[in-house]
Formats: C-alpha cells, sequence, structure tokens
C-alpha cells in the first residue's frame, strides 16, 4: 500500500476487528463537537460542514474495505487509483473547511475539527496552526490540549504532550481517551518520563498502568481499551505475570463476539507459554477455532511445542468461559 493508504488502515492487534476510520479520530482526540445554537446561520452551515466530513470519512472507510475484499479475491483496484479517489474525495471536504473557516476566522470549533480532520488524513503540520488557534480562540477546550499533546508525543516533544495530557484532565476529568491517550505516552517515551516526575522505570510503568486504570473505570466495557492495557504487560520486564492475566481475562470478560473471545485465547496461550505453563498454553490455542485465526495458532502452537518453558504446569489457571464473558 502507499503512504496515504496505509495511514488510513489502522494496524490493529490480532484481537481487534477492522474500526471505521471514521471512528479513528473520536477515539484519539475525544472530540465531541455541540452545536452552540441550531438557529444561528453559521452553526447550521458547520453542522453541514461536519456532516460531510463524516461522510466522506465513512465512504474512504468503505472503499478502503470493500477493495481488500476484492483484492483476496484478486480483483481489487490498484492501489493507485484507490488513493486517487481518496484524495479527490477528501480534497472537497478540506476546501469545504478552508472556505467556512476564510469567512469565520474566529470560529474555535471550527478550527479544532479542522484539524482533526487534517490528522486524520495524515497531515498533521497543516493540522498544528488551527489546533494553536482553536486553543487561542477557547483555552478552556480540553480536547484542543489532548489534540496538540498527541501531536507532541507523536513528533518528538513528549515531555510537553506530558504536561498538555495534564491540562486536558483537568478541564474534563471524565473523559476515558484522555488518561488512554496520557497512559500510553508515559509508556512508550519512559526516559523522558523518568525526568519529567523524576521516578524510575518500574515507577514509570507503574504511572502508565494507573492512568489507564482511570480510562477503564470510566469506560469499562470499551475492549479495544481493554486489549491496549493488556498489551502493555508485554513491554514490562519483568513480567508481571498475575498482572497480565487478569488484564487479559478483563478483555475478554469485555468482548463483544467470540471472534473477540478467542483473540483474546492468544494471548492466554502466549502468556502462560512465557512463564512455563506449557499444557494450559496449548488448552487455550487449541479453543480457538475460528479460520481467520489459523495462522497465528499454528505458529503459536508451534513456538509452544518446540520451544517449552522452564516451569512444570503445576499452577494453572481456569481457562475463561463464555458463562463469566461480561461479568
Amino acid at each position: 500500500m502507499n503512504g496515504l493508504l496505509v495511514g488510513l488502515v489502522s494496524a490493529l492487534v490480532s484481537t481487534n476487528q477492522p474500526a471505521a476510520v471514521s471512528n479513528l479520530l473520536v477515539k484519539e482526540t475525544g472530540i465531541a463537537i455541540s452545536i452552540i445554537n441550531t438557529n444561528d446561520p453559521v452553526e447550521i452551515e458547520f453542522k453541514k460542514l461536519m456532516d460531510e466530513d463524516d461522510k466522506a470519512q465513512a465512504e474512504v472507510d468503505e472503499w478502503i474495505q470493500d477493495n481488500e475484499k476484492f483484492a483476496a479475491k484478486g480483483a481489487g483496484e490498484p492501489n493507485a487509483d484507490l488513493n486517487k479517489r481518496i484524495l479527490a474525495r477528501f480534497d472537497s471536504v478540506r476546501k469545504g473547511y478552508d472556505d467556512f473557516l476564510t469567512r469565520h476566522t474566529n470560529h474555535a470549533r471550527a478550527h479544532l475539527a479542522y484539524a482533526g480532520f487534517l490528522n486524520d488524513i495524515h497531515d498533521e503540520d497543516a493540522a498544528v496552526p488551527h489546533m494553536e488557534k482553536s486553543l487561542e480562540l477557547d483555552p478552556k477546550n480540553p480536547a484542543a490540549w489532548n489534540n496538540l499533546a498527541n501531536y507532541y508525543g507523536h513528533y518528538g516533544e513528549p515531555k510537553k504532550a506530558f504536561e498538555y495530557y495534564g491540562k486536558a484532565i483537568a478541564l474534563n476529568p471524565d473523559e476515558s481517551v484522555y488518561y488512554q491517550n496520557f497512559g500510553t505516552t508515559v509508556y512508550l517515551f519512559r526516559l523522558d518520563a523518568k525526568e519529567f516526575y523524576n521516578i524510575n522505570e518500574q515507577q514509570v510503568f507503574d504511572k502508565a498502568l494507573e492512568l489507564y486504570d482511570k480510562a477503564r473505570k470510566i469506560d469499562p466495557e470499551d475492549f479495544p481499551l481493554a486489549t491496549d492495557v493488556a498489551q502493555t504487560f508485554y513491554g514490562i520486564k519483568p513480567l508481571r505475570t498475575n498482572d497480565a492475566l487478569v488484564a487479559w481475562t478483563n478483555a475478554f470478560k469485555v468482548a463483544r463476539d467470540e471472534i473477540e473471545r478467542e483473540g483474546v485465547q492468544i494471548h492466554f496461550a502466549r502468556i502462560n507459554w512465557m512463564i512455563g505453563r506449557t499444557n494450559v498454553a496449548l488448552a487455550h490455542i487449541n479453543s480457538i477455532t475460528n479460520e481467520m485465526y489459523a495462522e497465528v495458532k499454528k505458529r503459536v502452537a508451534r513456538n509452544i511445542k518446540f520451544r517449552p518453558g522452564g516451569l512444570n504446569d503445576t499452577n494453572q489457571v481456569p481457562l475463561p468461559s463464555d458463562k463469566s464473558a461480561g461479568k
């Protein structure tokens, strides 16, 4: 795939099903723009602009998913042609924002929405001035602080990201996305976090997990969030075995269907294999029947069988069952 398509198609872990591109913006930014006065002509025009933005992203998402299905059958549209259609579709939205902001320069929420759109199509440098302008016009908007924090986290100023996530949370402590983004940035930029907070590496992990925990308390049924938290334990050394298994159990409980539950079983198998519980790991792998996991199931099973752990299986954990899901 070329650059734009790679940017638009999210590389989700095996436990996640394909998500709509139009949902990615809200997930990362926490933007929730409300109309102040539905009778105001400017607000009516702004709403139409937002609706067109949503429509375009939904259409592009559908094009990408349909093309992936056709490509699997050997009949997909060439990436160059699809990319051209995507650019043309988004260009009309971009022109709409430009026109609106030319006439309504001080519309803070339009600047924020436009920045979100630009981030979503991976034109982050063009988005920054609009985020900054939105913040200048409305410094009490937590989404603007969060969005700038995302930018600084992605482009090399994590300490400023820490500060800005803190401001977003102070303004709106009930938005789970802010805690999740903050936790991820702390986890990824451990050296910066150690310096910024004057703590050691294990304390950095604790801080990231504490932020994730706050996000989950706000949104306990969010399966992608639960899997993000559980994935974190793969990078924590030494492995916090019990905490990792609890995190994956939490994800299993809020899985929305059998596909997601079987995806979690893969991770149960990996964690148990890593600590030497070979028989338990194989039991988890053998419980997976969906064909979409066939390749990863084969790979994990091969690792378990040919590189067994060094511990015995006397300390086994029970397999999760559908009965426990959601409890």
